[in-house]
């Protein structure tokens, strides 16, 4: 694992990232990236997330079918409960 790299917020909430890793990675002006927010530890990451389009997908599947998320979350509930010990 690489060594942590301390950074500092500037005005307006900017971050800089260390010319180093810019030059490593290739990170220029204009390239996108996500950030996660996991309950306060932070991933920066440069691959776009796919998490909201996967959702979407999902939820017009479920639909199509007559499902809702809800349900499925319900029955998937359901079959852990008759797992559990």
């Amino acid at each position: 694992m690489s060594e942590a790299i301390e950074l500092r917020i500037a005005q307006r909430g900017v971050i800089v990232i260390p010319k180093s890793l810019r030059e490593t990675y290739d990170l220029r002006p204009g390239v996108r990236m996500t950030l996660l927010d996991l309950g306060g530890t932070f991933i920066l990451s440069r691959q776009i997330s796919q998490v909201d389009a996967v959702a979407d997908r999902l939820a017009r599947s479920l639909s199509e079918r007559g499902e809702s998320l809800e349900g499925m979350l319900r029955q998937l509930r359901e079959e852990r409960e008759r797992y559990e010990p």
